[in-house]
């Protein structure tokens, strides 16, 4: 399974071919967890939701451990931008569609009611099985070496 979660960084920014589902969300999967780990970390330093949902509360003064925290956090995900979009474009390839459709997703996440509908539609479209056999993206990533023996 850590294959899985660590092949999108071997693919670094690899936009042609396909990728499977497994790959997929094992990757999401690893940066739930990293992100749990790091927000954890922030908590421990000081940072409080609870604080910041009270108008009248002190502002939060978080110690050191929060800004070793939030720094992390953002240097994962600067190093996770281009694998995560390159993954999700090829994912889409598996499912026979272009890249294109994740331009359009970001576009629809601008429109406040679409938004949710299109975020529910393309999180059902990752679920999805890909295409069988060869597409015009690339061969199947789940039987690369299968032959259409009687096309």
């Amino acid at each position: 399974m850590l294959d899985w979660m660590l092949l999108p960084f071997k693919r670094y920014a690899e936009f042609s071919g396909r990728s499977r589902r497994m790959e997929f969300w094992s990757f999401a999967l690893m940066n739930i967890i990293i992100y749990a780990v790091l927000f954890a970390l922030m908590m421990a330093g000081g940072f409080s939701m609870a604080a910041l949902s009270d108008p009248g509360a002190a502002p939060p003064n978080p110690g050191p451990i929060f800004y070793v925290g939030a720094g992390l956090l953002g240097l994962y995900a600067l190093a996770i931008f281009i694998p995560n979009i390159a993954l999700t474009i090829r994912r889409l390839h598996d499912r026979n569609m272009s890249g294109w459709f994740l331009l359009l997703y970001f576009v629809l996440q601008l429109i406040p009611i679409v938004n949710f509908i299109a975020a529910i539609g393309f999180l059902v479209l990752m679920f999805l099985e890909g295409t069988k056999g060869p597409n015009k993206y690339g061969p199947d990533p789940k039987d690369p070496t299968s032959s259409e023996v009687f096309s």
